[in-house]
């Protein structure tokens, strides 16, 4: 009986995922989106697989993924902090924390914050009165973060869900507006650019009992739509699928304990084309992983790779993406586990 719910469950999540992509398909999705700094991917241990975790278990660190991935969490705390030196000199910061009170009875609690240094700007304003053209106003900073709040549980033992809600930040300073007086532009008060809209993220994982098998399922980014003076936007909805298996399970006999996973996850955007991800973690002796990834559909950033290190419940990982014209991005992320 419980075998059936899970695969009820399953079909209509996937009868979703479908309707979703209808309804969001569009032959040309360029600038349909704003807050992309919610699609950049900090945690290294994701970045190196190409973002391809949305069936596996990943901790804490699956608020920022699938928060399903969080519900056959093994230890009571689980928390990772990430630091991002994304392209342009922007840096992302992320924290996450997963704890499972009760021996896990009822279900895994998280939170997860997101937060972008963008650096200064210098801020001008038109002067047509002056010999420069302009007003030079100084410098300021932008900013941006997310605050959210998470849950996981396992319905069957192959069956479990995750959501979480997420307080989303977005400042981008004052600006002038102009108005046209007597066939002059003039300035007359300031917008704030600032929006605090909130998003929601969705996800299943099905365990289908052939070998380590699972497929997932996650809806990210979900919102209503905002602006800032006139052109409406949502925040980059993104439905993806994905399958993971660990393929050493068709071998015996190994000398030591190691384990090979697969993972294969389709993407669909809002706001570009869709994508398919690819991605490998070799681990040895539970201690060390040497991970590979790719994206097929992306402009600049194809393969990634990476490295990670456990002993003692800490963890460190990290990854390196050549990033075309942008040259690389590298990301660093530390783990503890009890």
């Amino acid at each position: 009986m419980k075998r059936l719910q899970s695969l009820a469950a399953l079909a209509v999540l996937l009868s979703m995922w479908q309707a979703g992509t209808a309804q969001t398909d569009d032959k040309d999705k360029r600038a349909q989106s704003g807050f992309q700094f919610l699609s950049v991917v900090s945690d290294a241990r994701g970045a190196a697989l190409a973002e391809a975790v949305t069936g596996m278990q990943t901790g804490s660190s699956a608020l920022f993924f699938n928060p399903a991935g969080m519900a056959n969490l093994e230890s009571r705390i689980d928390l990772s902090a990430s630091l991002n030196e994304w392209i342009a000199d922007i840096t992302h910061n992320a924290f996450s924390l997963a704890l499972r009170p009760s021996g896990g009875n009822y279900g895994v609690l998280g939170f997860s914050f997101q937060s972008v240094d963008y650096g200064e700007f210098y801020r001008t304003r038109v002067n047509k009165n002056n010999d420069l053209g302009y007003d030079d106003l100084g410098t300021f900073e932008l900013s941006a973060m997310a605050i959210g709040v998470g849950y996981a549980k396992r319905l069957t033992d192959r069956f479990c869900v995750g959501g979480q809600m997420r307080w989303v930040r977005q400042d981008l300073g004052e600006s002038d507006i102009p108005v046209v007086s007597a066939g002059l532009d003039t300035t007359h008060g300031t917008a704030l650019n600032r929006l605090e809209p909130y998003a929601f993220d969705f996800g299943t994982q099905f365990r289908t009992g052939f070998k380590s098998l699972v497929f997932g399922m996650s809806v990210r980014n979900f919102s209503k739509e905002i602006k800032y003076v006139q052109e409406g936007f949502q925040l980059p909805l993104v439905f993806t699928l994905g399958v993971c298996m660990n393929v050493m399970d068709f071998f015996s006999g190994m000398p030591f304990e190691q384990a090979l996973w697969v993972n294969v996850d389709a993407s669909h955007h809002r706001d570009h084309p869709e994508q398919l991800k690819l991605g490998m973690e070799y681990r040895m002796l539970n201690a060390l992983c040497l991970r590979s990834g790719y994206i097929l559909g992306n402009d600049e950033d194809g393969f990634s790779f990476g490295i990670g290190i456990r002993r003692f419940g800490f963890g460190f990982d990290y990854s390196y993406s050549p990033f075309g014209v942008f040259d690389r991005v590298q990301r660093m992320t530390a783990r503890f586990a009890w």
